[in-house]
């Protein structure tokens, strides 16, 4: 049995975390915390690995005092820049048995989308993504289209491509935020879950990739799946495909 316990357990994504981890016939729930709770809660109960869905003004302490006391980490909450991962492996060189999971998303789906992008940006002169999250979403663009821009940012440069065709003069706010290469669009709507479209265009064609989260739970699998593989993975893992 793992021992679990959760930040932001009275979140969306956190009370569906609760609810997995409860289900799971090799996990016991340990502890679910909240803003006010004390993280000496996971000490006292013996916490092995930590789920932590908070918030980005709240995270790195919480990873700190984690990896401080011994505890693996799964992190759902996003943010995360170079520094902030930076600090986080610095942290880590002190506990060298510890393992924190950085997860732009865990949708299993999201997560093949994202190499599905990659793998095909090297073969199209555009490329443009457009994230649509519910209005309580905290951060913009969200983790997972950063995410996906860095790869096929990665992916356009070591096939030498050129920079993408754009003809806009003047204002170009509309133009979104670009990450590497790439412009990301955010929506923010009621009725939204977790959707993200990865448009593509070369001559003559166009090719669009696209997922759709309809319902938290949808996130659950990919949860558990890194709640027990970071037990084995010592050190900074970024992105749930690392243990797929």
């Amino acid at each position: 049995m793992i021992c679990v316990g959760v930040l932001g357990a009275r979140g969306r994504m956190g009370a569906e975390v609760v609810a997995a981890v409860n289900g799971a016939t090799d996990l016991n729930l340990v502890a679910a915390l909240d803003l006010g709770d004390s993280l000496d809660a996971l000490i006292t109960n013996k916490a092995q690995v930590v789920v932590d869905f908070t918030v980005p003004d709240s995270v790195m302490a919480n990873i700190e005092f984690c990896i401080s006391n011994g505890i693996s980490v799964v992190v759902g909450t996003t943010g995360f820049d170079a520094k902030k991962i930076a600090a986080i492996e610095n942290l880590l060189k002190a506990e060298p048995k510890i393992g924190v999971l950085i997860a732009p998303s865990f949708a299993i789906g999201a997560v093949l989308m994202m190499e599905f992008a990659a793998k095909a940006a090297r073969y199209f002169e555009s490329a443009e993504i457009i994230e649509l999250h519910h209005p309580a979403k905290v951060d913009s663009p969200s983790g997972t289209s950063t995410r996906t821009a860095e790869l096929m940012t990665k992916a356009r440069k070591e096939a030498g491509l050129a920079a993408m065709p754009d003809a806009t003069a003047g204002d170009d706010s509309a133009r979104g935020v670009v990450v590497g290469d790439i412009p990301i669009h955010s929506v923010r709507a009621r009725g939204l879950v977790a959707h993200q479209e990865v448009i593509l265009g070369g001559l003559g064609e166009t090719l669009t990739i696209r997922h759709d989260s309809m319902d938290r739970a949808g996130f659950m699998p990919g949860v558990l799946l890194g709640i027990r593989a970071i037990i084995s993975h010592p050190g900074l893992t970024h992105g749930l495909d690392k243990f797929m």
